[in-house]
């Protein structure tokens, strides 16, 4: 197995594992927001929950390393600078996840957590901004299908900061659980309207993962 095809199995397993992992997230924190069980059952649903959401988040911290040198190894030049930012993201990024995910209650977590959503609004506002500057030059002029794949994974960071957003509700009920705190009904009603809320993100970040893969296959000259 070659260079080329060891980027590929790596850029399809982090498909996969997301949209995977991102379906184990879903269906669980239908668990979590369930009152007719036990507050035991339902922590136990959240940590089944988080420990699958780890999966997700890792695999789109890599994907713009791995799918900016699978580019390059497909005939697609990247200037140095771009280059170089392409292989310094990935393991940038996945260090935050990681941070973030096992030293939670560590003082510094709440300034990191700003630097990570910050973060990603950089990544969609330079994605837009380097695939409209692609465009205007000529660049990738055969590989309209690579520059639609760099604006669907910006949408793709884009729902979920969207899911974090509108997910305050279900996060507020989930520490007052694993606090110990009293949960009462007003509570529950919150958590479940804020799933609700984000369901809609969810399944469309479902659906532009498969068309992210459908484009990858097909190479389709969009324009």
């Amino acid at each position: 197995m070659g260079y080329y095809e060891i980027l590929l199995l790596l850029h399809i397993l982090l498909f996969v594992y997301w949209l995977g992992g991102d379906l184990g997230v879903f269906y669980s924190s239908g668990f979590v927001v369930d009152d007719t069980l036990s507050r035991e059952t339902r922590l136990t649903a959240a940590k089944i929950m988080l420990g699958c959401d780890l999966v997700p988040r890792i695999c789109m911290s890599l994907m713009l390393t791995v799918g900016g040198l699978l580019s390059a190894a497909v005939g697609f030049e990247h200037l140095v600078w771009q280059f170089w930012l392409i292989l310094i993201i990935g393991p940038f990024w996945i260090s935050m996840v990681l941070v973030l995910h096992f030293n939670h209650h560590a003082n510094y977590i709440p300034t990191l957590t700003k630097i990570d959503f910050y973060f990603r609004w950089l990544v969609i506002a330079s994605i837009i901004l380097s695939c409209v500057v692609a465009i205007s030059t000529g660049r990738f002029e055969n590989g309209s299908w690579l520059i639609a794949k760099l604006l669907g994974f910006a949408f793709l960071v884009f729902c979920g900061l969207m899911i974090r957003i509108r997910l305050a509700g279900f996060v507020a009920t989930y520490v007052k659980m694993a606090s110990s705190q009293s949960v009462d009904d007003a509570d529950n009603q919150a958590m479940r309207a804020s799933l609700n809320r984000v369901r809609p993100w969810v399944v469309t970040i479902w659906v532009v993962l498969v068309l992210e893969a459908a484009i990858g296959i097909a190479k389709p000259a969009l324009f």
